[in-house]
């Protein structure tokens, strides 16, 4: 993976190198998809696992012309409705040339998000596992057994 910073949905940034060695679940969203419900999930997996090592990242994204119209409303909205506190992303660009660069490696690497809610689990040396599609659950017994693999448990 590639060294890089993402804008945070906060102010500043969030700087990827921050997190080697750990495993990273890395999650485009949009708040106004059928799979937005997901969030609970995305907030569950973090809370059992953060303690563990795992990074959960948001990145919010209208590619797919679901995300509301800034920051703030996705922010706010993210609170107030799933109780977030794990790490997210400005709105960010996940596909095609003008995507982030993040997103640009993983489509070198044959992982490009079909859809909202497309995730990704990259490993403690910046590599990837696997994906998921989008009508997979966070906390499916796929995607928790995948992370307690990448964390060693």
């Amino acid at each position: 993976m590639p060294h890089v910073t993402l804008n945070s949905i906060d102010g500043g940034e969030i700087d990827l190198g921050d997190y080697a060695g750990k495993p990273i679940l890395l999650v485009n969203t949009a708040s106004l998809c059928a799979f937005t419900p997901q969030f609970a999930g995305l907030q569950d997996l973090w809370d059992a696992y953060r303690s563990d090592g795992l990074m959960v990242l948001a990145v919010p994204s209208d590619d797919f012309r679901q995300e509301l119209e800034n920051e703030e409303a996705v922010r706010d909205y993210c609170a107030m409705h799933f109780g977030i506190d794990m790490p997210m992303t400005a709105i960010t660009p996940v596909l095609g040339e003008g995507a982030h660069p993040l997103y640009l490696w993983l489509a070198g690497e044959g992982v490009v998000p079909k859809w909202n809610f497309h995730k990704v689990l990259i490993d403690r040396d910046g590599r990837v596992i696997t994906d998921w599609p989008s009508a997979v659950q966070p906390m499916s017994p796929m995607i928790t057994e995948a992370v307690e693999g990448a964390l060693g448990g």
